[in-house]
């Protein structure tokens, strides 16, 4: 019998205008081991940082785990409970009005992983004082921020 670790993964996105300077952060915990992970891009949107912090918080398990992925993102935490994602992969990466689905290669991706996973997606309101919540949104803020003073040559 395959028992699986089980796993916290907290995330966050944030961005600086949308589009703008952008940051993510994950806070993982195993246990009572913990770990945080943050990035960015110069140029992104608030939704790509919020699916890249789920996409980059379940890349860094090594292994098949089971994992309780925390976010206070409604896109991921509906595009994946409420089955959009899988729906808009399977006609096609178009949504019910026809039109084109976003961020498809981060879509595409998470799939994948919450595939390779056993994840159950737990949505919280942001900025709401939920401790790991508002971990990660200091993680990303201070990525971002730190993007805004290399673009501007501080």
């Amino acid at each position: 019998m395959d028992i699986k670790k089980y796993v916290e993964v907290f995330t966050d996105g944030a961005c600086s205008g949308n589009p703008g300077p952008g940051g993510w952060g994950v806070l993982l915990r195993y246990g009572n081991r913990e770990k945080e992970l943050s990035g960015g891009e110069t140029d992104t949107t608030n939704n790509r940082m919020e699916l890249t912090a789920a996409i980059m918080g379940l890349s860094a398990l090594k292994e098949p785990c089971k994992v309780n992925l925390v976010t206070d993102s409604k896109y991921v935490a509906d595009g994946i409970n409420l089955g959009w994602a899988k729906s808009w992969q399977q006609n096609g990466w178009r949504k019910a009005d026809k039109k084109p689905a976003q961020n498809v290669e981060l879509w595409e991706k998470l799939l994948a992983l919450i595939d390779y996973h056993d994840v159950k997606i737990v949505w919280v309101k942001g900025h709401a004082g939920h401790p790991e919540n508002e971990r990660c949104d200091r993680l990303a803020t201070a990525y971002y921020k730190n993007l805004e003073k290399k673009t501007k040559g501080e």
